[in-house]
């Protein structure tokens, strides 16, 4: 099979979807890997080292759909990467479809098979999109703490405090893999961190893991009376494929103090305040009702190494499989790939997708 690594287009996005280590593997067991000139520049990887790896090197976008079977990427298609995807492609890759009905038609048009990371669940968990929650988490603090100083428009408050001053106030709405790594973070520098969230179980482990954070039944009463004190909130809600739910409404903010923060990483499904917007890496914030708002929708390509490697970690097992035996191989030794599968042969094959753009389901045949 002939996989294809095109260079990343969405603005900011450094990373690249396989490693030079990785595509070697692929290459030793026969498969032939086409990469795009300069698609791992960004996270620092040459195109002389995919050469020592034996890809090949081709000059343009086209040439790598028009030759590949297997298109492997890091984030969703642009609308000139969408206009290049055939019947014969299967697009692996984050999706993020029920936040994008234009992408979602535009994927059914094209005849493709889309497997989104996101959505590959094995045993209640979701294995490919955790490296990149863990890299939001942690990150959303940082940028949180950052855009508090004074000269960013934020409250002036330090979250760690010092001797004799009272640490900032984190809010995290989820406990989950993006939420957990807030908290750890944001309790690392001393901040007085809440994680909201509505699994018992889930508020059992977090309480034993997570000593000096507090974890507190989430609803809509809960929240609004949290919201008053806090200094930094950090929107780590998600339900798999689908669109986030609006926790925050305009109401809210009313309530918070002029120059809150708020970092929504669900902003990939939607964002989880009626205020969300998304914003990119140039142009990350915006101001609604005096609250700070930032909304990047490919936060992890940041630290494009990091998450590269982070990410082919997890994906490589998935894109070796595929290469060798098919989707419908793949799948038969990789159940849990079946999760994935979001579009197929212009039908759409996840239910929470289907349903948040009010198109008919059709489970994928493998």
């Amino acid at each position: 099979m002939t996989i294809g690594v095109p260079k990343e287009i969405k603005q900011r996005e450094n990373r690249v979807a396989l490693l030079p280590s990785a595509a070697w593997q692929l290459v030793q067991r026969g498969q032939r890997v086409l990469v795009e000139k300069d698609a791992g520049a960004g996270a620092g990887y040459d195109d002389a080292e995919y050469v020592k790896a034996g890809c090949e090197i081709v000059a343009d976008a086209a040439r790598v759909f028009d030759s590949a079977d297997l298109i492997v990427k890091v984030k969703e298609p642009q609308p000139r990467e969408i206009a290049m995807l055939r019947a014969k492609h299967t697009l692996f890759t984050y999706l993020h479809l029920a936040a994008d009905r234009a992408l979602t038609e535009g994927l059914m048009k094209s005849g493709c098979t889309a497997i989104a990371y996101e959505t590959v669940e094995k045993n209640r968990r979701l294995p490919l999109l955790e490296p990149m929650s863990e890299i939001a988490g942690r990150m959303s603090v940082m940028i949180g703490a950052y855009l508090l100083a004074k000269h960013n428009g934020g409250r002036g408050v330090l979250l760690g405090g010092v001797p004799g001053v009272l640490p900032g106030k984190v809010l995290i709405i989820g406990g989950g893999t993006a939420g957990m790594n807030a908290a750890q973070v944001a309790t690392g520098i001393g901040a007085d961190v809440t994680i909201l969230e509505v699994d018992v179980e889930r508020m059992r482990f977090l309480d034993i893991t997570m000593h000096t954070a507090h974890t507190l039944y989430s609803n809509p009463g809960a929240l609004l009376e949290s919201l008053p004190d806090i200094d930094l909130i950090i929107g780590a809600v998600l339900v798999p494929g689908a669109k986030a739910p609006k926790l925050i409404t305009r109401e809210m903010l009313h309530v918070m103090k002029p120059g809150t923060v708020f970092v929504d990483i669900a902003i990939d499904q939607g964002g989880c305040a009626e205020t969300s917007r998304p914003t990119t890496h140039d142009n990350p914030t915006f101001v609604e009702e005096d609250v700070i708002h930032y909304c990047v929708t490919n936060m992890p390509g940041a630290y494009a190494r990091t998450a590269t490697q982070a990410l082919t970690n997890v994906t490589f097992p998935y894109v070796q499989r595929l290469a060798e035996d098919g989707v419908s191989g793949a799948c038969a030794k990789h159940p849990e790939l079946k999760s994935g599968i979001n579009i197929q042969a212009g039908r759409v094959t996840n239910d929470a997708v289907a349903a948040a753009h009010g198109l008919p389901f059709s489970a994928a045949t493998v």
